[in-house]
């Protein structure tokens, strides 16, 4: 899709929800090789070329890239492309890396202490598998970055990959993407953690595609401790997926050939999925995965 004229909205009016995505565009902000693909997702330029529904560039670094007409009619009127979901945390890496950023930000003392202790009650409850409000912890999360310039502050989570996460990435998961990309799927990567630290990992790893949380920006290109739209996370991730997939290769020009996930609040795109990996699962997958035939893999080793 090509890169629409952005406007600053009228002195003293409220941003509509359109505004706000504008306003996300307007100072997007991704490292070298990465661009944007769609409103909601991003690519891997150089996984890109020459393959299914690849866009014809625009520009360079961060450019939103156009959309792939001609390749999703041709899936739709021959074969559809196939998809293989891939889950970040836990399953891709080992452990989870808005954990750790966590860890990280306190270490340096970017984040209060009253924030430190309301993530860690609501990481307690998380354990408990209790309910809760996924775009609370992270707003709580992104206190520290509040205000803060958005090319500086995605630079920052860059460096923060590269330096404590890129270590955890699994080389079976590296290795199983890598497969799926030979046999002409489609990899995408669907992730609750921050899109600047999946827009990293995508430089290093065989990831094409990857839909993950982003936060609000301001009409000043400020980060705000909010979140754009849903957290992708849970069922979230399989509505994020399809719509990506819809607007990528058109309604019908799809399949889910395979969805990989460690966490029982993968099941919705695991259930979807024609075959389905659970990855050193947690206890409930661990059930949902015998229950319905699920492989299920240990890349710990």
């Amino acid at each position: 899709m090509k890169a629409s004229r952005l406007t600053h909205p009228a002195p003293h009016s409220r941003p509509t929800p359109d505004a706000a995505e504008a306003d996300y565009q307007r100072y997007d902000v991704l490292p070298a090789g990465i661009v944007r693909v769609a409103d909601g997702a991003i690519g891997a330029e150089r996984l890109l070329v020459g393959a299914a529904g690849a866009p014809a560039f625009q520009g360079g670094e961060g450019t939103v890239a156009e959309g792939p007409a001609e390749a999703a009619a041709e899936a739709s009127a021959h074969q559809p492309v196939r998809i293989a979901a891939f889950d970040f945390d836990g399953t891709s890496i080992h452990g989870n890396s808005p954990v750790t950023l966590v860890t990280y930000l306190g270490m340096r003392r970017r984040l209060s202490v009253g924030n430190m202790l309301l993530i860690g009650f609501w990481a307690l409850a998380y354990k408990l598998r209790l309910p809760q409000n996924e775009a609370w912890v992270r707003a709580r999360v992104f206190s520290a970055f509040k205000g803060k310039k958005v090319g500086k502050v995605n630079k920052y989570l860059w460096n923060f990959y590269d330096t404590e996460i890129d270590c955890r990435f699994r080389s079976s998961a590296a290795e199983a993407m890598q497969h799926h990309l030979d046999a002409g799927h489609a990899v995408v990567c669907v992730s609750a953690s921050f899109e600047p630290i999946i827009a990293a990992a995508m430089r290093r790893h065989p990831i094409q595609y990857a839909i993950a949380t982003r936060m609000k920006v301001t009409p000043q290109g400020a980060y705000l401790n909010r979140v754009l739209g849903k957290p992708i996370e849970g069922p979230a991730k399989l509505e994020a997926l399809a719509r990506f997939a819809d607007e990528r290769f058109g309604p019908g020009g799809w399949v889910l050939e395979a969805a990989y996930g460690d966490h029982h609040s993968d099941r919705a795109m695991l259930a979807a999925a024609r075959h389905a990996c659970a990855v050193c699962p947690d206890r409930p997958l661990g059930r949902t995965a015998r229950e319905r035939g699920y492989r299920v893999e240990d890349w710990e080793a």
